[in-house]
């Protein structure tokens, strides 16, 4: 059997072994047109049934060359002649983008369809050459052991590369042998690219010099990193008072621990901390957060690309802003309808006709009011309210504090009122004012925040 005639049967094994797929689903399959995307959808379309996958074809016209319409035409010929949906963007970001800005738009295109679709997987053919490249650069740009990793096979997200084993002339056999078309894009032997210099120049010198050995080394170099990296992961569940929590795009830790521990041991946790929640954090990031956690509560550290860091009472924590809650939050939700839902920063809020119940809790998640000229707002200035059960006013702006809501949540963190009376905390406190009696006919109001 020649190697093409084998790649698909040893290409099952490797995703098979690697459990890359692990659930059933949609694998949304980004094609460049190239011979490794375009080897990687025949491939995966050839085992769609055995692996439990539904294949979306995704191409990005960049409209960097100017025949890039002409491939995305191909692209969309082969998903018909495969009986598979298309989805195309056409990003038109001019002959003068570098590699980095195209990267950055494809894979945000690419996420906002995976998102919009409920795509499970992101599937991409990046393979054992990017790989080498990938380890050079980082090599060269001077990154952390970490760093030195390269690709990994599998990540956060759903996004799966199923290729990294298999070389590019291997692709290459691959696809000559099925005759399916390809593009080979000049850019990719373009010495004015770095990635493409190290293809072309670098690595062809090092390898007349060192010879074959030099794939076999760096690739070598690439996997010790990756050990290394996955036992810094591991030990974040081995330093209990780390106290570490992970949420979505957020992770907190004890900053006691952080000031406590060597530098350098900071250091690394916090960044296996950060890459649980895809966030790279090098070297220099990390040791500002150590010292950031030296700090008074409420000081904050911008880190690019939407993240900040924070110190939050005891706690550190670093988490991403979409800025959509910040937006919101200066907006009232006024009721339309007996019954209805909206956003509110990160919270959302629904109510509905309900007959009022003997008790109402005071810190709970959900209240009754007994009028329905409520509305929810973010916290003024001079803010107060009756607890129900207890007596005087209490300030909202002590009771967020208390609360532990970091000082950077608390400016558009929802209360609901009823004209200047407060009438609810959500989570945090009832007031005294507008409980309707029990049995009564009332408005039911639940709060659901999304961090």
């Amino acid at each position: 059997m020649t190697t093409a005639a084998s790649l698909p049967v040893r290409a099952l094994a490797h995703i098979r072994a690697a459990r890359l797929f692990r659930e059933p689903g949609e694998a949304l399959v980004a094609v460049s047109g190239g011979a490794d995307s375009v080897a990687l959808l025949d491939l995966l379309h050839g085992m769609a049934t055995e692996l439990g996958l539904s294949i979306v074809v995704a191409h990005a016209d960049h409209g960097i060359s100017s025949d890039s319409r002409t491939v995305g035409r191909s692209v969309k010929t082969l998903a018909e002649k495969y009986g598979l949906p298309f989805e195309l963007a056409e990003l038109n970001l001019g002959p003068d983008a570098t590699e980095t800005a195209a990267r950055r738009a494809r894979y945000a295109w690419l996420r906002d369809v995976q998102r919009r679709r409920g795509s499970r997987y992101l599937v991409t053919a990046h393979h054992q050459d990017d790989q080498l490249e990938t380890i050079v650069l980082r090599t060269l740009r001077g990154s952390a052991p970490a760093g030195l990793a390269g690709i990994a096979a599998r990540t956060r997200g759903g996004l799966v590369r199923p290729l990294l084993p298999f070389t590019r002339r291997e692709l290459l056999d691959y696809t000559a042998a099925r005759g399916l078309p390809v593009y080979d894009d000049p850019a990719n032997r373009d010495p004015r690219h770095l990635r493409s210099w190290v293809r072309t120049t670098l690595l062809p010198v090092l390898t007349e010099r060192l010879g074959p050995r030099l794939r076999r080394d760096v690739l070598a170099q690439g996997r010790h990193a990756a050990s290394d990296r996955r036992a810094w992961d591991r030990m974040l569940d081995l330093v209990p008072e780390l106290a570490l929590t992970v949420e979505r795009e957020r992770f907190t830790v004890a900053r006691a621990s952080v000031g406590g521990y060597d530098n350098a041991l900071s250091v690394a946790l916090l960044r296996a901390a950060a890459r649980r929640v895809g966030l790279v954090l090098g070297p220099a990031r990390a040791r500002r957060l150590v010292a950031l956690a030296q700090r008074p509560s409420g000081r904050r550290l911008p880190l690019g690309d939407g993240w900040s860091a924070e110190v939050v009472f005891d706690t550190l924590q670093v988490g991403r802003e979409t800025g959509v809650g910040v937006v919101c939050a200066l907006e009232h939700v006024w009721p339309t309808g007996e019954r209805g839902s909206a956003r509110f920063g990160e919270f959302e809020i629904t109510w509905s006709p309900a007959a009022a119940p003997t008790q109402i809790e005071r810190t709970t998640w959900t209240t009754w009011v007994d009028s329905t000229t409520w509305e929810v707002r973010a916290p003024a200035r001079g803010d107060s309210l009756v607890p129900l059960g207890g007596v005087g006013h209490r300030p909202v702006r002590r009771l967020l504090m208390e609360a532990r809501v970091p000082r950077s949540v608390r400016p558009r963190y929802p209360v609901v009122s009823s004209g200047e009376t407060i009438l609810w905390v959500p989570g945090i406190c009832r007031s005294a004012a507008g409980v309707p009696a029990p049995g009564t006919r009332a408005v039911r109001l639940d709060v659901i925040e999304y961090r």
